[in-house]
């Protein structure tokens, strides 16, 4: 902090800004002992500050710059930085997890630890704004590590370590907006720079609670003036802080009222109480009178076993509803009389359990001048060993022309900034263009649009990103990213667009691009998608479709066949299909029966004829009006004689089961019943529903007979 001319080591400046009193600590640590240099109290002459919070801003920096002004005289140095604590009057806390996954296993440094707890902060802060209900801002003004993990196990230091993964757990503090700007202007007026911010409990238990008594449930209270601020250590750590706002100046009023004296000799009585049997002192009237001890604490009584039990209260509701196994008591409200008896039986522990802690945990604080130390000094020197743990402040930085103030982390950037700020997060990245979310056989897919540009950011007018580190009155400025292109895509760019269906047409194989239907309408390649369109590539085409993208002429009289079966423009024709235009009739079917009166024989069997439609590779390019025949020739030529009886030949059908295409192979015959051994359906799955089994728009039975070209249904319908 300052180098002194009487001293060679670095010096820390605390004050501890209280209710009543200004103390003001320099000092420096050496191995595991801070040794004290120069210390000077002044009390407030009014009531400039009540509970903890400073009222009037201007006498307190005046009380501030006489102590500064004082310590330099001693030291031969000017003071410029100080370390300050804020009582918890208003004070929040955020229990934080943060874990940390590393890219490879690697042995932990103090710049992983930092970036661990940095996070954890983070967190905390972004859980903060969003419970806090108030329109009060809160700034976080410090943390308490509980525990850290390595890859999920507990350890006390992660230091040295191999790890994959660090974990910790922390306790974060937040104070309102208007306490912290309250300390910072007054330090300022005085001439003053924060350094350090903390909190009155995180300084006093550096002092008054060594680490190897952390492992105990410890609670220790510091009564001041105006608040009484409590910490509870448990399992090596501290696991809660809170403040009860009522503190020694609640007793000072009582001797005021009944005395009739100004506070400030109330005050006097108070102290004086505590050292003589009987207290002289002047009534407002300048009347002297004479109060006894007895007197007094009669007369106070009944609000120090208030305050005890509010105190009692409070320990145990951050304790977990039960009562701690010590109490330690610092500050001079801590010193009247039957204030420890009195929350020993609140909290219903032993009275040797509860006790005003000072010279004996102050065992490595040495001073140099004469001071006598007790539980006053606890909090002062605790708040210059805080400096050491954990260096933080505030800094103000201008963003776009908006003063703002951050919590200084030692690794600020241009990001928390602009989080500061309010600056939405999506103005200082590239923004895409508005996407088009759609679906295509059923399945949800989502068109991106194009990004934008990204944020320009400058800080101090030279180029900068959201990574550049920022300090102390900085300008930053940032132009907002832009979006980009809203998205845009024609259903000829969908890669199912470019997969064909297979036809044998007339025994030429035809290869035709796949239909797309967009919400129920034929749609082409250069259609462009929009928002919500559900798009079926279609599976199939109708004779229609498949004569019009042919260019052909099928004049009315002619007869269609799809599989060697009857059929129509509108009849579908699927991967692998035969279609037939002719002005001669192929065979008889169940719904088409030929003319045999001039035929000498028509065999009505069709398996062979199939077998060559299904797949001209098999048939071996054998024409499906001339495939192969038995002996038997039809005289009328109007007729087409067809195969003969079944073969015994093992074959292969094509089908279409449930809109899926299906090959079925190594049978001389199929019935419906098949099909089960070709599809993934569960015939168990009856309770309280029945199979529906359909063949070409009917009811099937399941020793049916298949043909190639059959659409099956087969599903479940609830009873």
């Amino acid at each position: 902090m300052e180098q002194g001319k009487k001293h060679a080591e670095r010096l820390v400046f605390g004050l501890d800004i209280g209710t009543r009193s200004i103390v003001g600590t320099v000092g420096y640590k050496t191995g595991d002992k801070f040794r004290v240099v120069a210390q000077r109290v002044k009390e407030h002459e009014t009531r400039a500050m009540l509970d903890g919070q400073i009222h009037d801003i201007g006498r307190v920096a005046n009380t501030i710059r006489e102590v500064k002004t004082q310590l330099e005289e001693v030291l031969e140095r000017e003071l410029t930085d100080v370390c300050i604590a804020a009582a918890g009057r208003v004070l929040r806390t955020v229990t934080s997890h943060a874990d940390w996954e590393l890219p490879a296993e690697k042995e932990i440094e103090q710049e992983d630890i930092y970036a661990l707890n940095s996070l954890a902060v983070e967190k905390a802060y972004e859980e903060f704004v969003k419970e806090n209900q108030s329109e009060m801002k809160f700034y976080c003004v410090g943390y308490s590590v509980m525990r850290y993990f390595m890859n999920d196990y507990p350890i006390s230091n992660l230091e040295g370590h191999k790890a994959k993964k660090i974990s910790v757990d922390m306790i974060v503090t937040f104070l309102p907006d208007d306490v912290v700007d309250g300390l910072y202007k007054a330090v300022e007026l005085a001439g003053l720079s924060v350094a350090n911010l903390t909190l009155e409990p995180i300084a006093a238990i550096q002092v008054a609670i060594p680490e190897m008594y952390r492992m105990l449930n410890i609670a220790l209270i510091d009564v001041g003036a105006g608040t009484s601020d409590i910490s509870i250590t448990k399992d090596g750590s501290i696991v809660a802080y809170g403040m009860i706002p009522t503190a020694g100046d609640s007793l000072t009023e009582i001797l005021a009222r009944n005395c009739l004296v100004d506070f400030v000799t109330a005050d006097q009585i108070k102290k004086e109480a505590g050292e003589k049997e009987v207290v002289e002192y002047k009534d407002i009237m300048g009347l002297p009178q004479t109060i006894s001890r007895e007197e007094i604490n009669n007369m106070l009584g009944e609000q120090v076993e208030s305050m005890a039990k509010m105190a009692a209260d409070k320990i145990r509701e951050l304790n977990g509803d039960k009562p701690v196994s010590a109490i330690f008591v610092v500050g001079g409200g801590g010193k009247i009389e039957n204030y420890t008896l009195a929350l020993a039986k609140e909290m219903g522990i032993q009275k040797e359990r509860v006790a005003l802690r000072g010279e004996e945990v102050m065992q490595n604080i040495i001073f140099e001048e004469d001071v006598k130390k007790d539980s006053l000094l606890v909090t002062p020197v605790g708040i210059c060993l805080t400096y050491y743990e954990n260096s933080n402040n505030f800094i103000f930085v201008t963003f776009n022309d908006q003063r703002i103030k951050l919590y200084d982390n030692g690794k600020l950037a241009v990001v928390d900034a602009a989080m500061q700020a309010e600056f939405s997060n999506e103005d200082l990245f590239p923004k895409r263009g508005t996407p088009i979310n759609y679906t295509v056989d059923k399945k949800a897919r989502i068109a991106r649009g194009a990004l934008g540009e990204a944020a320009v950011i400058t800080v101090n007018r030279e180029p900068a990103d959201i990574h550049t580190p920022v300090k102390s009155n900085d300008v930053i400025q940032v132009v907002p990213a832009t979006a980009g292109e809203p998205a845009k895509l024609e259903i000829r760019q969908l890669p199912e667009y470019n997969a064909v269906i297979s036809v044998m047409v007339n025994n030429k194989k035809i290869e035709v691009p796949k239909f797309a239907s967009v919400n129920g309408t034929l749609q082409s390649g250069y259609y462009s998608i929009q928002e919500n369109d559900d798009i079926e590539m279609l599976s199939f085409y109708t004779v229609g479709q498949l004569i019009e993208f042919m260019d052909v002429v099928v004049e009315d009289n002619m007869n269609i066949y799809v599989n060697n079966q009857k059929a129509d423009r509108d009849t579908k024709v699927y991967e692998n299909f035969s279609v037939v235009w002719t002005l001669e009739q192929l065979h008889t079917t169940a719904d088409d029966t030929l003319d045999t009166a001039d035929t000498e024989t028509v065999i009505e069997d069709s398996t062979t004829y199939e077998a060559v439609a299904e797949d001209a590779t098999v048939a071996q390019n054998v024409s499906p009006i001339n495939a192969t025949q038995t002996s038997v020739q039809a005289e009328n030529a109007d007729t087409i004689p067809v195969t003969s009886a079944t073969s015994s030949i093992p074959m292969s059908i094509s089908i279409v089961v449930n809109g899926r295409p299906i090959r079925m192979e190594g049978k001389t015959a199929y019935v419906y019943v098949d099909v089960f051994d070709y599809i993934d359906f569960d015939l168990s799955a009856s309770k309280g529903r029945t199979i529906v089994t359909n063949i070409n728009g009917r009811k099937a039975e399941y020793m049916e007979p298949l043909r190639s070209g059959d659409v099956l249904e087969i599903y479940w319908k609830e009873l």
